[in-house]
C-alpha cells in the first residue's frame, strides 16, 4: 500500500514538472533570443538562462551598471571595514534563486570546461582563497557577462584560458617561477630561446 502511494505521488510530481515546464517554455518564447545569447556563456545552460531572464529581466537598463546588478544579486564581495581594518568579505543575502543558479553555473564552468577564462579565473583564485570564494568570484563574472550580453545583444566572447598569462608581465612570471623552483631545491639557469615569440 505504501509503495503504491509513493508511486502515485511520484507520478503526480512528474505530471506537475511536465506541466510547469510547458508553462515556462510558453512564457520564455518572447525571450528566446536572450536565452540563446546567455547560453553562449560557459556553464550557463537553458535553465540557468531562464532564471537569469526571470530574475534579472531581459532589459537590464534598470541597473545603471553591472556593479549594481551584481550588488542586487549579492554575488559581489561584502565590505566590512572599521578603523582601517577589513574584517570580512562575506557576501550579503540577495536574490536567492538567481544566486543559486549562478553558483551552479560557476561550478559547471569551473569543473567542466577547459581552456576558458572562467576556469582560469577559478584556478587562479582557488590557490589563494579556496574553493568557495573562487566559485563566488566566477559566479560574479558570469553575472557581469550576462549583464553585458543582455545589454549589448551580442553573444559572450571567450577570452581564453591563457588570458591571465597574456596580461601579466613576462619578466614577473619568469621571476615567480624561478623562485618556486628554488624553493623546491632546484638551481635554475635561464637561457632565452632564439625563436621564442613574445
Amino acid at each position: 500500500m505504501l509503495v503504491s502511494h509513493l508511486l502515485a505521488h511520484l507520478e503526480y510530481l512528474d505530471e506537475t514538472v511536465a506541466e510547469l515546464t510547458r508553462e515556462i517554455e510558453q512564457r520564455m518564447r518572447p525571450f528566446e533570443r536572450q536565452r540563446e545569447l546567455l547560453c553562449s556563456i560557459p556553464g550557463v545552460a537553458d535553465r540557468t538562462a531562464e532564471v537569469i531572464v526571470a530574475e534579472l529581466g531581459p532589459d537590464v537598463s534598470r541597473f545603471p551598471s553591472h556593479r549594481h546588478a551584481a550588488s542586487w544579486a549579492a554575488v559581489c564581495p561584502g565590505h566590512d571595514e572599521s578603523a582601517g581594518k577589513r574584517r570580512s568579505g562575506k557576501t550579503r543575502k540577495g536574490d536567492r534563486w538567481l544566486r543559486v543558479a549562478l553558483i551552479e553555473a560557476a561550478n559547471s564552468a569551473a569543473g567542466r570546461t577547459k581552456d576558458t577564462y572562467l576556469r582560469a579565473q577559478y584556478l587562479r583564485i582557488k590557490r589563494r582563497r579556496g574553493h568557495q570564494k573562487a566559485i563566488v568570484a566566477v559566479a560574479h563574472s558570469i553575472l557581469v557577462s550576462a549583464y553585458h550580453v543582455l545589454a549589448e545583444g551580442r553573444p559572450y566572447e571567450e577570452l581564453g584560458g591563457d588570458y591571465f598569462l597574456r596580461r601579466e608581465d613576462h619578466e614577473r612570471i619568469t621571476q615567480r617561477l624561478v623562485r618556486q623552483l628554488e624553493r623546491l631545491g632546484q638551481r635554475v639557469t635561464l637561457e632565452p630561446m632564439a625563436d621564442a615569440a613574445r
